[in-house]
């Protein structure tokens, strides 16, 4: 079982991390830390995540 989360942005990926497991809270917040490191401040291009919890992912 594989586990992908991407970041896309209207550029590309911003941010991609593949798991062969489910995630735990500590590997997605460091997901997150990886992710803020590619995003700008406010308004700039890349300065807004939106997120879901769907449990149909």
């Amino acid at each position: 079982r594989y586990s992908i989360l991407p970041a896309i942005s209207l550029d590309g990926i911003l941010h991609l991390d593949i798991l062969m497991r489910s995630w735990t809270g500590e590997e997605f917040q460091t997901y997150i830390d990886a992710l803020l490191d590619n995003m700008n401040p406010y308004p700039q291009d890349n300065s807004v995540i939106v997120m879901d919890n769907a449990s149909t992912h």
